[in-house]
């Protein structure tokens, strides 16, 4: 068994994810490296390297594995080419992403790329509207009180990629998104009152989306185990596909990948969510905040 992983190293995620679904699937399949670099007429170390997210998969191969693992279905090969063409962008430094590399950080280059080929996001929020969900403005408030970037083209560029990783969920097939906020964050004044009434609004909006969730851990609720931060949780079509979890703080960002890491916040996930509203309740919430005299 391998040992539990700490990702924090740039450009390796999207190569780890896509190489332990091909792990996976040759287990599965039951064949050894070996066997599998017989029949690409490759050494047997290439395979180990492409499985350990260390060297990058070209269409070709990843064609003849999937074909001899027996996986046959479409949508699954599209959907690990596009992955495999992501993670080789990201190792040469290109993608729509790297356009704005002045002021993202690699971390967050790689949470944009993975984010592009997940199936699902479930985070929980204490103190803001998760950036999927930010109105423009409520992010601009966010950017230029974060004080990282002074100058305001970098806030607006910053503010741009935001707004374009919002596509995701109207594209096809769309992101499913599970939120569940603290009611600490919708009460927040990000931007002042005018600002966060127009959030607040787009929030009710998106929440009847049929691919988003939104949900409340009212103040009432008390001391629960999430309380310590927020937390992203991204989630992938196939059963083989491990779940990564992204932690921010104040000195950068931090992916997981461990099983128990990983299985550690599915759990305060699942924790938190037997703590939060029901949705119609948390609406029900979210506009009366909107609209305190209604």
């Amino acid at each position: 068994m391998q040992p539990d992983r700490v990702a924090s190293a740039p450009s390796t995620v999207l190569g780890r994810q896509l190489g332990e679904e091909l792990r996976g699937m040759r287990e599965r399949a039951g064949l050894s490296t070996s066997a599998v670099a017989d029949a690409l007429d490759c050494t047997k170390g290439k395979i180990s390297r492409i499985e350990n997210g260390r060297s990058p998969v070209r269409t070709p191969d990843l064609t003849a594995m999937l074909h001899l693992y027996g996986v046959e279905d479409p949508s699954v090969h599209e959907r690990l080419a596009e992955l495999a063409r992501t993670a080789n962008k990201r190792r040469r430094g290109s993608g729509w992403w790297n356009e704005y590399g002045d002021v993202l950080a690699d971390t967050y280059r790689d949470f944009i790329a993975l984010e592009a080929v997940a199936s699902s996001v479930r985070t929980f929020q204490s103190q803001m509207i998760p950036a999927l969900l930010q109105t423009p403005d409520y992010a601009r408030a966010l950017t230029a009180a974060g004080r990282r970037w002074k100058q305001a083209a970098e806030i607006e560029q910053f503010v741009t990629v935001r707004l374009m990783r919002q596509q995701r969920l109207t594209a096809d097939p769309p992101l499913s998104l599970s939120v569940v906020l603290a009611e600490g964050a919708l009460r927040q004044q990000i931007g002042g009152p005018a600002v966060m009434r127009d959030q607040l609004e787009h929030l009710v909006h998106a929440a009847s989306m049929p691919n988003v969730s939104v949900r409340v851990v009212p103040f009432s609720v008390g001391a629960h185990a999430s309380m310590a931060g927020p937390y992203v949780i991204l989630g992938f079509p196939s059963e083989a596909a491990m779940d990564v979890v992204l932690l921010d703080n104040p000195s950068g960002s931090m992916w997981l990948e461990g099983t128990t890491e990983v299985e550690t916040y599915v759990e305060l996930w699942n924790d938190v969510c037997t703590k939060a509203l029901p949705a119609a309740e948390s609406l029900e919430l979210i506009t009366s905040i909107e609209e305190p005299d209604r």
